[in-house]
């Protein structure tokens, strides 16, 4: 009997057997730098063709992998692959293919340390938010195995005298999915094994800053025993390969997790009739954020202030659920301000393979001008509390960096930054705190600090985002705990790690027959 699902644990690396394995995987990861990587189509690898780049942000002179750059003709190719293996994989019973699902988590389980070592050069995350990435893959694959178990059993339905009538849910089809890099693990393998269990198949095109830890798990797919061409594996540009499997008539739904810019433009691509294809194709979209803290003057402060800067500056504020903006009544502005501050000198920044490192490098040269030119803007907007500058050179570092008396309307309370730039804001009532928290056009997370159970369940009613936090940070959503997704201009709301999320790549069938 498979045991109930039950999240993966964070590892202690205070335990010194943690902290040896994880430098041993570091060391490990370290000889494995500079390698050579395919394209792979239906199970062959192909190493032709120009190539790109996959480096360390903290160290940018260092190569992590060297990637064939996929072609148009690759992406036609592995949308045609992917449709032919397709006819015969939506026929495996949905158990047989949960097990292929536990089969990865278990590998990955076993190598977790050396994954988290490649993402610790790739993307420059900490130890422990590289551990936290895998912790919640290896969490979606044993989910999502559980649920499509679940979700193929018979389906209640009314009963009606004379009649048998059943529902189940079927599978869809080719199902390209376009991960982003700041969760290069989770997200990939999240979105990737949703497709997989529910009898689809994959053409997995990975972020181009990230795709290492794509291949890696292509490679725990192979090892699992996947057969061949139910996933593939596509890295290259967006420009290139992205509109070709957005818009190809055997893609049947576009999962992606990214900017809302580009995924506004693969919903408009995704919308249009192209030659050859007989259905309206799906889009899960999980876009961007404006997040926020919500501190009122009876909240505990101390834990306020420690919210937000583990909010703001985990991964370096790379996270769409990161804490962009402290909305903090008036009474207390002033207090938690200096104690955020107090707390956010105390970080470290520099090469995360330093457990010391409390935050890394941001992913690339575009993010990190973005970056600088924000806080450029936030100069004339507000008032420099803390950091703005660059870190050492090398890398892509920028210190952690706070502004006070940001107005709601300004482009620091409006924009996404994706950087460690927090905005304080100053609210005089409640009224007006959850005006300027819902005044922006995004709604994926938030959270309020608030001793005062009214206000609380005011917040649990007003507070417009797809998910809130109450008394603790908007970051670290577990999977089957708190199901993930976000409203407006955040995305599709599709609720990852939840218990509806394998219907999205499903479609029910209605049959009856009379006796």
């Amino acid at each position: 009997m498979l045991p109930e699902f039950k999240n993966e644990a964070f590892t202690d690396f205070s335990i010194p057997e943690n902290k040896t394995a994880m430098e041993t995987a570091l060391n490990s990861v370290r000889k494995e730098l500079g390698k050579r990587y395919p394209v792979v189509i239906g199970g062959r690898a192909i190493m032709e063709g120009d190539t790109f780049k996959s480096v360390n942000p903290a160290n940018y002179n260092q190569l992590v992998g060297e990637f064939t750059k996929g072609t148009k003709d690759h992406a036609d190719l592995a949308i045609k692959t992917a449709a032919e293996v397709f006819e015969e994989w939506r026929s495996v019973p949905a158990y047989e293919r949960a097990r292929y699902l536990l089969k990865a988590a278990a590998i990955m389980r076993r190598r977790k340390y050396e994954l988290a070592a490649w993402m610790v050069f790739e993307t420059s995350k900490s130890w422990s938010e590289a551990d936290g990435d895998m912790a919640e893959a290896i969490d979606f694959l044993e989910f999502y195995a559980r649920e499509m178990m679940r979700i193929s059993e018979p389906q209640p339905v009314v009963g009606y005298t004379g009649e048998e009538n059943e529902l189940y849910y079927i599978p869809l089809g080719v199902i390209a999915v376009i991960p982003p890099w700041n969760f290069p693990c989770a997200i990939l393998v999240g979105m990737t094994s949703a497709a997989i269990v529910s009898g689809n198949t994959v053409v997995l095109k990975p972020a181009s800053t990230a795709p290492t830890i794509g291949f890696k798990f292509f490679e725990i797919m192979e090892e699992a025993g996947l057969p061949a061409g139910v996933l593939n594996f596509l890295p290259g540009p967006g420009g290139a390969i992205g509109d070709t499997i957005v818009d190809h008539p055997k893609t049947r739904l576009i999962a992606f997790t990214g900017s809302m810019e580009i995924g506004l433009r693969i919903h408009e691509r995704a919308a249009k009739l192209n030659s050859g294809q007989i259905w309206i194709k799906r889009t899960i979209l999980e876009m961007g954020g404006k997040d926020f803290i919500m501190v009122d003057e009876t909240a505990d402060i101390d834990a306020a202030a420690e919210g937000i800067v583990a909010a703001a500056y985990g991964f370096q504020g790379q996270k769409c659920s990161a804490c962009s903006r402290a909305i903090v009544q008036e009474d207390i502005y002033d207090e938690l301000l200096e104690k955020v501050a107090e707390h956010a000198r105390k970080i470290k920044v520099g090469e995360p393979d330093n457990p010391k490192h409390f935050m890394g490098a941001v992913i690339d040269q575009a993010a990190h001008d973005k970056i600088l030119e924000y806080i450029e803007i936030g100069k004339k907007e507000g008032t420099l509390v803390l950091g703005g500058g660059k870190g050492s050179k090398g890398g892509w570092f920028i210190e952690p960096t706070i502004f006070s008396d940001i107005k709601p309307d300004d482009r620091l309370a409006q924009e996404e930054i994706f950087g460690p730039v927090l905005a304080f804001i100053k609210f005089k009532d409640f009224d007006e705190g959850i005006r300027i928290a819902n005044g922006t056009m995004f709604g994926l997370t938030g959270a309020l600090f608030s001793r005062n159970r009214s206000r609380l369940e005011r917040g649990r009613a007003e507070l417009h985002t797809g998910n809130l936090y109450l008394n603790r940070k908007c970051t670290g959503a577990l999977v089957g705990v708190q199901p993930f997704g976000g409203f407006n201009m955040s995305g599709t709301d599709s609720k990852a790690g939840g218990r509806d999320y394998l219907l999205l790549f499903t479609q029910g069938k209605s049959v009856c027959e009379r006796f």
